[in-house]
């Protein structure tokens, strides 16, 4: 085994432990409602999860395929394999920044922002697809807007539907209904954010010369599926509580409207064959039916340092990658 294959092994390393800081940094996409509800024990609610999100992230391609094909053509790199170690590690970086802080930030945004950056350092502007990488930024920047209007609606509707019933008996409907929810919230999570390691390794393959396509061979798919599920398992404490309880006093009602909202999203998108941040959906999603409950329910200030740092995770992880590419490499 010469030199390359070790090099090869380390990216792939690298790629399921952005998988697994992914799964327990984005688990509360999924059960922060649920878990805040106390719909599900914490415990029951992330085995569910960690399954859901297994079974998501076996089932599609399309996004892997987006990733790392759409920034940059990683045939024409002579050496992409330090590009995808340069960027892997900035994403890795500000997602446990991130995590440590509570802040729910965009894993995506760090991966897609870290390979800008790699790219734009170690190949220069002209390998960047600036198409693809506007295509897959509007997708990124679109989808909490979407989220947040659905979100709004879909919680306007269920007040106007419920409006004469007893809040008690609401709430212990929904209550159950969000078991549903979340279950659907952390399948789509696997569908959309378990991809994007997938295709990091499938870009490290074909740029190594091991493979000539970006067609996702089967044991990538079972390797960022498990690692995506067991980072899930350990659960992110910090990130649910901010999502469950720091943006607006979330009811089983209120929970139930973000996830479905949220997943709806979600989704939509892998269908699509575009990456998007679960975390952006479903925090949209919440502020969207915390105003649709009530506008001055929801405590703002939270919601605007979460914003804040969805708007500088791109252009961080850029200098970051960039930074890490001409420090090694």
């Amino acid at each position: 085994m010469d030199t390359s294959i070790y090099v090869l092994g380390l990216v792939i390393f690298l790629a399921l432990a952005f998988d697994f800081i992914n799964g327990f940094h984005d688990t509360a996409n999924a059960i922060a409602t649920s878990v805040s509800t106390r719909a599900l024990t914490p415990r029951t609610a992330i085995i569910m999860a960690a399954s859901m999100n297994f079974i998501g992230a076996l089932l599609f391609t399309g996004v892997a395929k987006k990733i790392g094909g759409s920034i940059t053509d990683p045939a024409m790199l002579d050496n992409g394999i330090e590009i995808v170690i340069a960027t892997l590690i900035a994403a890795i970086i500000w997602n446990l920044v991130t995590w440590w802080f509570g802040i729910p930030s965009s894993s995506s945004h760090a991966l897609i922002g870290s390979l800008a950056g790699a790219v734009y350092v170690g190949a220069g502007s002209d390998y960047i697809k600036w198409g693809g990488f506007k295509d897959i930024v509007l997708g990124l920047v679109l989808s909490p807007l979407i989220a947040f209007a659905i979100g709004y609606v879909v919680m306007t509707i269920l007040k106007w539907i419920f409006a004469k019933r007893s809040p008690h008996t609401v709430n212990k409907g929904f209550r159950s209904m969000q078991i549903i929810t979340a279950a659907f919230q952390a399948f789509t999570h696997g569908t959309n954010d378990a991809q994007k390691a997938m295709g990091i390794i499938t870009f490290a393959l074909v740029t190594s010369g091991k493979l000539d396509t970006m067609e996702v061979p089967l044991w990538v798919k079972i390797s960022a599926a498990t690692a995506m599920a067991l980072g899930t398992s350990v659960g992110g404490w910090k990130i649910i509580k901010t999502m469950g309880t720091k943006i607006f006093k979330i009811e089983p009602i209120n929970g139930f409207a973000a996830d479905i909202s949220a997943a709806s999203v979600i989704f939509s998108a892998t269908l699509l064959h575009l990456p998007v941040s679960t975390t952006h959906a479903i925090t949209s999603a919440i502020l969207g039916v915390g105003s649709a409950k009530r506008f001055s329910a929801v405590k703002w200030g939270v919601a605007g340092r979460i914003i804040v740092t969805w708007f500088i995770t791109i252009p961080i992880s850029a200098v970051l990658a960039g930074l890490i590419f001409k420090i090694f490499f």
